[in-house]
């Protein structure tokens, strides 16, 4: 047994050497052959990033809808000056050359939406966060299923390049078993005032804290136990609801903390750190749309060159996900269905901010406060 300096052991680190770092197929996906027709309902200010996406993958979006015709139109001009437009998304429903169909708008409306869509025989993308209650996302899973077409939900961060990578590596057994997820992340979400973001009470850990909880439970799916969070106005900011906001998520046999400082103006900066039981990897970088990841293990220290950002790729590959499941004939990796044990952790942790106490997965069956 090898000697340990009991007063330094903590405070040196092995030298290690530089490596190739292993491929790993990160990047967004796309279908081989299947080129549907699709739609998308609801222009609002999002839809831009969903349609440059696909613009740039080149895939046929050949109908927008929205409440307010004029949105519709503008964002067809911008983007597929060839696209029906229409106020009227039954129509787009109806219309049998049309295969899938991009869902935007804000959950109490997209809701009915998708259950008409999926009764039409359409495949859906379902903007995120997916459904505010457990029991209708478990009601369109089994209409999806019913109906013999695919449910996907835009979770667009599991394409940011740095998330990508390290979700895959992890999944290659490339650090072994996990044992512990570490983000934190710290920026300026004051630009909500005036708009309707600024109506959700729990915005950090409901509209911008689900990313990094479906993050978790992607890593360790099936592992979440419970988790106790809290969050808190930030001295000095003027946005109504808190920009501060924190959780610790129990794992079988690991654990996850994400620290969420949406009040800070200047020095933006993100920190990711998951550890296994046969290495580690790193993400940093001054925001989520510049990142370094770094791989350490036994062999040495790897670092690979990413390619791509968080938007637009985040949604590219979030529909060519749905796009490849329906061509291979499989359930999505980003499936409405997995989608539910990260909404559960999302509902916990809210909960667990109210009222204070540690919340186990599945406690909590709804979204406890107000959402647009």
């Amino acid at each position: 047994m090898s000697e340990v300096d009991t007063d330094t052991y903590a405070l040196k680190a092995a030298e290690l050497p530089e490596i190739d770092a292993p491929p790993i197929d990160y990047r967004p996906p796309a279908p081989k052959s299947y080129r549907p027709r699709i739609a998308l309902i609801g222009a609002g200010g999002i839809s831009a990033s969903h349609l440059d996406a696909y613009r740039t993958a080149g895939w046929d979006v050949v109908a927008i809808a929205n409440r307010t015709l004029r949105k519709a139109e503008d964002k067809a001009a911008k983007y597929y000056p060839e696209a029906v437009t229409t106020d009227d998304w039954r129509a787009l429903l109806a219309d049998p050359t049309i295969d899938v169909v991009d869902i935007t708008p804000y959950p109490q409306a997209r809701l009915p939406i998708i259950e008409a869509a999926l009764e039409a025989g359409k495949h859906v993308l379902s903007q995120k966060p997916f459904v505010t209650r457990l029991e209708d996302g478990e009601r369109l899973v089994k209409l999806a299923d019913e109906k013999g077409v695919k449910l996907a939900i835009n979770q667009n961060g599991r394409w940011s390049p740095h998330m990508a990578w390290i979700r895959q590596a992890v999944r290659a057994g490339l650090i072994g078993d996990l044992i512990s997820v570490h983000c934190n992340i710290a920026w300026n979400h004051g630009w909500i005032e005036g708009t309707d973001f600024e109506k959700i009470d729990d915005l950090i850990l409901y509209d911008f804290g689900v990313h990094w909880f479906d993050f978790v439970t992607s890593l360790a799916p099936g592992r979440v136990q419970s988790v106790v969070a809290s969050s808190t106005r930030a001295i000095g900011q003027t946005a109504r609801p808190p920009l501060l906001a924190q959780a610790l998520v129990r794992l079988d046999g690991a654990q996850a903390s994400l620290v969420f400082d949406g009040a800070a103006p200047h020095g933006p900066h993100d920190h990711t750190y998951v550890v296994g039981t046969k290495g580690s990897l790193v993400s940093l970088g001054a925001d989520l749309g510049t990142q370094s990841v770094t791989l350490t293990t036994a062999e040495g220290r790897a670092t690979p060159v990413l390619e791509g950002t968080w938007f637009n790729d985040g949604f590219r590959g979030a529909m060519g996900e749905l796009l490849c499941a329906i061509e291979e004939d499989r359930e999505p990796v980003n499936g409405a269905r997995e989608n539910l044990q990260s909404l559960a952790l999302t509902f916990a942790a809210i909960a667990s901010d109210k009222g204070g106490r540690e919340m186990k997965l599945g406690e909590v069956r709804e979204m406890l406060g107000a959402t647009p």
